[in-house]
């Protein structure tokens, strides 16, 4: 299994888009995603060229209540 390296930010935001998270908006170079009935706020940097660095990206699962599993499932 690849694991939650070098994941890039495009189909990072879509992985979320399949678990239900919608788009809210976006600031400077960061998406916010927002699902219905989760008091969370995802922010996923859109950086050009660059991945999305593990760490931030275990914590984005967590507060979407999804395990990392199910995300690379989501994210293929």
């Amino acid at each position: 299994m690849r694991g939650l390296n070098n994941l890039k930010p495009d189909r990072v935001i879509k992985a979320f888009e399949r678990a239900g998270w919608k788009q809210r908006g976006q600031k400077g170079s960061h998406v916010h995603l927002a699902k219905e009935g989760n008091v969370n706020i995802l922010s996923i940097p859109m950086h050009k060229g660059k991945a999305i660095k593990q760490g931030l990206l275990k914590s984005q699962i967590k507060k979407a209540g999804l395990t990392e599993e199910k995300f690379l499932e989501l994210y293929r």
